[in-house]
């Protein structure tokens, strides 16, 4: 069992399938793209481990907590592990978390995304540790996110050399 796998079983962390799409939604394009050493990943929201869309809905700082929105930045991660590892298949093909965007569905006034977006940044360090797992990252809020997910995020790996 490769090393990445063997750090998310010690931790307990299940990656969810493939996110299951809201009825009458199509996406045309992928979940990730790999070019040369280089993935990126679209925008992924919080999926519980059947692919469904994890509640809490809403806004944070309105409808979600700060706790709330932070543990749904760290299903988002696992969700961007799950697109991660079929596309690429095994993590171990990571050698570096370049830079993600961290998007919240904000209340008016809400100004703690960096809070929210730890969620995340936590997950990957805890995982890959801090040489592969350190990035560069915004937290930003914004009016809407899509199906009312509280948290979107995407961002690019190095891979290592073939």
């Amino acid at each position: 069992m490769p090393a990445i796998d063997d750090r998310l079983a010690e931790l307990g962390l299940v990656l969810p399938q493939p996110l299951k799409m809201p009825p009458g939604t199509t996406l045309p394009f992928p979940w990730v793209r790999v070019i040369g050493q280089r993935a990126r990943f679209s925008g992924h929201g919080p999926t519980l481990a059947d692919g469904s869309v994890a509640p809490p809905l809403g806004k944070v700082g309105g409808d979600v907590t700060v706790e709330q929105g932070y543990a749904a930045a760290r299903l988002t991660g696992l969700a961007i592990l799950g697109s991660l590892q079929r596309e690429l298949g095994s993590l171990d093909r990571i050698e570096a978390w370049v830079h993600i965007l961290g998007m919240v569905n904000s209340a008016p006034g809400f100004d703690r995304q960096p809070s929210v977006i730890n969620g995340f940044t936590d997950l990957i360090l805890e995982v890959f540790g801090p040489q592969v797992g350190a990035h560069a990252r915004s937290a930003v809020g914004m009016a809407e996110l899509p199906f009312g997910i509280p948290v979107e995020i995407e961002g690019e790996v190095m891979l290592r050399p073939d």
